[in-house]
């Protein structure tokens, strides 16, 4: 601000005059509107009746003038202290903020948040902050060749990869999108996946177009048919077309057969749709108003019931809907009491709450096969071995301690006949002659 302003007030903003602090004249700020005030006017005044504000004046504007070129010349000294591009720890530092920004989802304008500069300017204040572009066409390119490097090295010296696949519809643009993992277990017995692929499908989504699609992704990474053990896919039978004429064996998704067996089965039908419909309406009315929520559990606790959340569904996943359906009908009562007094967008007929009553019933067996599917884990070896080597679980995922003996004994056969078909190799390769070399 300028120091002018020691010597004049503003008495409204829009005003286009001040008052002279000295001897109370108003004065013009020049300008047809605020956006062309200046304080040339006021300048003037104090040179013409007020010599001595005048002198002071000149004397303010002198040493802020003054301390601007010392801090101007402060700025100079310290870029020539900044850390050189090419140095390594001007690199090291870049590569961990882009590593930042790629594996947090951070916006590439993170860079200019004045918070995080602050941050990287206190642990390192020599070094200078790269702008987005930067990061965008050098920074990110750089990370995602050495990332590929890496990939591309692990995926060659994995013995056999699981791929996965799925293609799906996008949410926020008219597009499919084919995605390709990769699975595999390295020397160590460390499993790795790794998202190959997400691309664009375009076109009819025929057997021949995904195949051609998949054979185009595997190639990029070097990974040769052979090297596949098994891809899980969806059961669409143009998946299942595709990867039987690539010659690569492939399976369903358990989780993906489970959900069309329920959803084709009994969801699909109109009476059905109708009430689940009405169920989710009454959901969303709750999940949108805490107020009414807050409602229903007043209700609730009048009735001496505890005081539970009524659940949304997802509509791809078949026991979420289950669980919705279910929710409601625990607190039936509660909401009869709360349309009694209030506005619901919608209250399931008489018929659609008998209807609700018997798909819970009919999907019970779905819900109780799907948790029990897993009881047989920890007494089958190929399960049972597979989670004691790992080191997430280990043993912590026994529920008993015979189930845990029995993995245990289980992991020293498989170590036993491991021994055993070395030990074999062995002899044999000690027992054949050495190869005469060519003369």
């Amino acid at each position: 601000m300028s120091a002018v302003w020691h010597h004049f007030k503003i008495t409204r903003s829009e005003s286009p005059t001040v008052t002279c602090k000295v001897c109370g004249v108003e004065v013009s700020r020049g300008g047809a509107n605020r956006v062309s005030y200046n304080t040339t006017n006021l300048i003037k005044h104090l040179k013409k009746h007020h010599p001595d504000e005048h002198v002071a004046y000149c004397k303010a504007t002198a040493s802020a003038t003054d301390g601007f070129h010392q801090q101007t010349l402060r700025d100079s000294l310290k870029r020539k202290d900044l850390l050189p591009r090419d140095s390594e720890r001007f690199r090291k530092i870049t590569e961990l903020i882009v590593e930042c920004i790629a594996e947090d989802d951070q916006p590439i304008s993170l860079v200019e948040n004045s918070g995080f500069c602050r941050l990287i300017n206190y642990l390192e204040p020599r070094y200078g902050m790269p702008s987005r572009h930067y990061i965008a066409e050098k920074g990110i390119p750089a990370l995602h060749t050495k990332v590929r490097e890496q990939v591309q090295r692990h995926l060659k010296e994995a013995t056999s990869i699981a791929p996965t696949t799925d293609l799906w519809s996008s949410g926020v643009a008219p597009m499919s999108l084919l995605s390709l993992t990769a699975h595999w277990i390295d020397s160590s017995f460390t499993l790795h996946n790794v998202v190959l692929h997400a691309s664009e499908l375009r076109g009819s989504h025929t057997s021949m177009c995904i195949r051609n699609a998949i054979e185009e992704m595997l190639a990029k990474w070097d990974i040769d048919n052979d090297k596949v053990h098994v891809v899980m896919r969806d059961n669409a039978a143009n998946m299942k077309k595709a990867f039987a004429d690539m010659g690569v064996q492939s399976l369903g998704c358990f989780a993906h057969t489970l959900q069309l067996v329920v959803i084709q089965g009994l969801l699909a039908q109109r009476s059905i749709i109708d009430a689940v419909a009405n169920a989710r309406k009454l959901v969303g009315h709750f999940k949108h108003s805490p107020k009414a929520y807050s409602i229903l559990e007043d209700i609730q606790k009048d009735l001496n019931m505890p005081t539970q959340r009524l659940q949304q569904d997802v509509s791809v996943r078949w026991n979420s809907t289950q669980y919705m359906m279910l929710s409601l009908l625990q607190q039936k009562r509660p909401l009869s009491v709360y349309a009694a007094d209030h506005d619901l967008p919608c209250m399931p007929s008489a018929n659609q709450w008998a209807l609700m009553e018997k798909a819970v019933v009919v999907l019970s067996p779905f819900e109780e096969l799907t948790r029990a599917r897993f009881d047989y884990a920890e007494t089958e070896p190929i399960y049972s071995v597979a989670t004691l080597v790992d080191p997430r679980y280990k043993e912590r995922f026994f529920t008993s301690p015979d189930h845990q003996e029995l993995a245990k004994e289980a992991l020293i056969r498989e170590v036993e006949i491991m021994e055993r078909k070395r030990k074999a190799g062995s002899e044999v390769s000690a027992e054949e002659p050495p190869r005469k070399s060519p003369r």
